[in-house]
């Protein structure tokens, strides 16, 4: 099965993780890392690399989900893959791209299908209610 890694600025990858557990119960080989304000690049690229190093050593192919193109984030992971591979990085993560992801992982085990299946339930995430206009008087 896929690792999949969900990264960000703040609590977004832990929260996205809590929430994650919330609608889909216990999730395995699932992990986050956090990039909080009071943490140097140097800390959190540590901790990023770690668990990387950690998921793929247990054989694992990884999908880093981040929250922003060209954050700190996804940059760090953008490094680690191009010095280690096995891994792909795709950004503008969101919860619903997350629990598709989740639930494809259990059938999908090629990594860049599974990379290129989240980049499509966001964009299909992604929408508005279609209100109706209400007539000015």
């Amino acid at each position: 099965m896929v690792g999949l890694l969900i990264t960000g600025h703040g609590n977004f990858g832990s929260g996205i993780y809590s929430a994650l557990e919330v609608i889909a119960g216990q999730c395995e080989n699932v992990r986050f890392a956090d990039f909080e304000k009071d943490r140097s690049v140097a800390n959190y690229q540590q901790e990023l690399n770690s668990i990387l190093d950690e998921m793929i050593e247990m054989g694992q192919e990884v999908l880093v989900l981040a929250d922003l193109l060209g954050g700190t984030p996804f940059k760090s992971a953008v490094r680690y893959g191009m010095k280690r591979g096995h891994i792909q990085v795709v950004s503008g993560a969101n919860l619903s791209m997350t629990l598709e992801v989740e639930m494809a992982r259990k059938s999908m085990t090629d990594l860049e299908q599974l990379a290129s299946y989240a980049i499509e339930m966001g964009r299909q995430s992604i929408t508005r209610f279609p209100f109706k206009q209400k007539e000015a008087h």
